[in-house]
């Protein structure tokens, strides 16, 4: 015991790199844990859209839905969405894609929906980014904003 305690106390930022990274590991365990949202890429959101009903919520501002978004998606921005959520009330029940750009903000957008009661909440990785740049799938473009 007596070694423990010199180790500690000569080896003081070892220990505190040791102890913040023991924090951060048992924080994303534990936010995996009950996060009830899950991550499909871009290919595999196709096939769920064909084979189930699915609704897909852009969380994007409008400047970057207007320029190109998947067909049939529902702009909510992530800045508006807490306060739009009765809106969405109908499809608590039905699978939901979300996307934002890059895929962070759509994951924020999962969490919060998900802590709202809705039940199964798919994000897509890589966002619009993916979706466009990396799997060459269509986009639909708009010339105005009906938000």
């Amino acid at each position: 015991m007596q070694r423990i305690i010199e180790f500690v106390l000569n080896h003081y930022v070892y220990v505190l790199a040791l102890a913040v990274v023991i924090y951060l590991l048992v924080q994303e365990l534990l936010d995996a844990a009950f996060n009830k949202s899950s991550a499909i890429s871009p290919l595999l959101a196709v096939a769920k859209m064909n084979d189930d009903s699915v609704t897909i919520i852009d969380v994007r501002e409008p400047d970057m839905f207007i320029k190109g978004h998947i067909e049939g998606a529902i702009s909510k921005p992530l800045s508006a969405l807490a306060s739009q959520l009765t809106s969405l009330d109908k499809y608590k029940k039905t699978t939901i894609l979300t996307v934002c750009q890059n895929g962070t903000r759509s994951a924020s957008a999962g969490k919060l929906l998900t802590k709202s009661g809705f039940e199964n909440i798919l994000v897509i990785t890589g966002g619009m980014d993916a979706w466009q740049e990396d799997y060459k799938l269509p986009i639909k473009t708009i010339s105005k904003y009906k938000g």
